[in-house]
């Protein structure tokens, strides 16, 4: 049985999470190595299945309760609901934010992000081992696929609800992986933006319909995060666990993949301020890059900050 404070221990931790996935270049999968609970959460994940939910959900039957509770803790649920409720609260609070930023201050914040995942690149390759054939083939792949696909996407692929579903559930598989962040998948795709918008609109949806009584801003606001939840629950089951064997049976190769797609995904940030400046009749000028390079570090420093306190390999 869980105690109110070790419940307490596992919000903050998710809140620490969902503030890490909230942007592009730091992982919630490293803040869960980092505080002791990824292994936890990779076994809880695991332990998901539709026979155990559907065991949990018989307990509304008097009948149910004895199976309903034995379920509840071979999914170790009171800890995934509590990370979960501090991974949403995180989430809402600094994707709110991050929209006002791009909208209000879109080189700063792009330049910020751009440090994060060049410095989150650096950390992490201490850990590629590109001594086969087959490693660096990894590599390259993963560095083409993501630099061809930032400039694909940011310019090209219109959300739709298909988009948001596939960006959900790729997004997702970001929970399990330390190194990789869900919101840097999002940038990849060109769909970080938007989502940070569509979840502000929905967040002042409620707050609306609270105030007023009215939920039509609510309904309205609602499909496109209502998709992605949906997506994210998809790539739970399918995506997270694909990601998980490649990790097990093929480790080294997989690494040098995934960190190589950080790499390349370093012209996302950059394409997101061509896009917003040309939209707005500007250019790339000396003050600009000056401000980009600026926040960079910002970003960089705080990525090293981090993996220096946490002193391991991530």
């Amino acid at each position: 049985m869980i105690d109110a404070r070790e419940l307490l221990g596992i919000y903050l931790r998710g809140l620490c999470m969902g503030t890490a996935d909230a942007v592009p270049g730091v992982s919630g999968g490293t803040i869960a190595l980092i505080t002791g609970i990824y292994e936890r959460l990779i076994a809880a994940i695991t332990a998901v299945s539709p026979g155990r939910i559907l065991r949990v959900l018989g307990g509304v039957r008097p009948s149910g309760r004895s199976s309903a509770k034995a379920a509840a803790v071979e999914l170790d649920l009171a800890f995934l609901l509590t990370l979960g409720a501090g991974i949403a609260t995180a989430i809402v609070a600094v994707l709110s934010l991050v929209s006002t930023l791009i909208a209000v201050a879109p080189v700063a914040t792009f330049g910020f992000f751009f440090g994060l995942i060049a410095a989150s690149a650096i950390v992490l390759y201490q850990d590629v081992e590109l001594d086969t054939r087959g490693r660096i083939a990894a590599a390259i792949a993963g560095f083409v696929l993501a630099f061809v696909a930032s400039g694909v996407t940011a310019n090209a692929i219109a959300p739709s609800a298909a988009v948001v579903f596939v960006s959900g559930a790729i997004a997702v598989s970001a929970m399990i992986l330390p190194g990789i962040s869900g919101s840097l998948l999002l940038l990849l795709l060109g769909q970080y933006a938007y989502m940070s918008n569509s979840l502000s609109a929905f967040v002042d949806g409620i707050l609306e319909t609270l105030k007023t009584g009215n939920p039509q801003a609510l309904v309205g606001a609602a499909p496109p995060v209502i998709t992605f939840i949906l997506g994210a629950i998809v790539g739970v089951f399918t995506i997270a666990y694909a990601v998980r064997y490649a990790l097990e049976r093929y480790r080294a190769a997989t690494v040098a993949f995934l960190v190589s797609l950080i790499v390349g995904a370093l012209r996302a940030p950059i394409e997101q301020v061509d896009e917003r400046l040309l939209a707005a009749g500007e250019a790339w000028t000396l003050s600009a890059v000056g401000l980009f390079a600026v926040f960079g570090i910002l970003g960089a420093l705080v990525v090293l900050a981090l993996d220096r306190v946490a002193g391991i390999e991530v």
